[in-house]
């Protein structure tokens, strides 16, 4: 059994155990939540077109040089920082940051130079960080947070590293 079709199973099995869950108790929860799922899906869908779309422009923009060279495979500890420093100033959410990863791996990005993209994308994206955490959390905290976060796309790319394609 391929890993996509595990996933698809087991993400396709969650939504039919909260469904079941919604069902059983009762009409007026299933239908409450019936119309949330769909308005979600709704609102998701045209956000995911516009990231598949703008990652092919960003292909389209950026030299395949650019990105084998900046994070390629052979930049090795190079690559690793600066694919953190990119990915924590870009901005988005995750159709964007998983997209440009995606588009990096076809261009001839090196998988643990992505893995630490995407790693430190979520972990510390500049604009998430301005503009949700310090004005919900002390910013002390935030701070602290992020300094504590600094080895873990450098973890996760020497991960990459030791066990090869993923």
């Amino acid at each position: 059994m391929s890993a996509a079709l595990l996933i698809d199973i087991l993400l396709w099995g969650s939504v039919l155990g909260v469904g079941l869950i919604a069902f059983r108790r009762g009409p007026p929860v299933f239908k409450s939540s019936l119309r949330e799922g769909l308005m979600d899906f709704i609102n998701i869908v045209p956000r995911i077109a516009l990231g598949v779309i703008g990652s092919g422009y960003i292909a389209a923009i950026i030299p395949q040089e650019v990105i084998t060279g900046w994070l390629g495979p052979d930049s090795g500890w190079l690559g690793v920082a600066t694919a953190v420093v990119a990915g924590a100033a870009t901005p988005g959410g995750p159709v964007i940051g998983f997209s440009i990863g995606t588009v990096a791996l076809k261009s001839g990005g090196g998988v643990p130079q992505v893995v630490a993209y995407v790693v430190a994308w979520a972990l510390f994206a500049f604009q998430r960080v301005i503009l949700w955490e310090i004005p919900f959390m002390p910013a002390r905290f935030v701070w602290f947070r992020c300094a504590v976060s600094v080895p873990f796309p450098f973890v996760a790319a020497a991960i990459a590293m030791v066990i090869g394609k993923p």
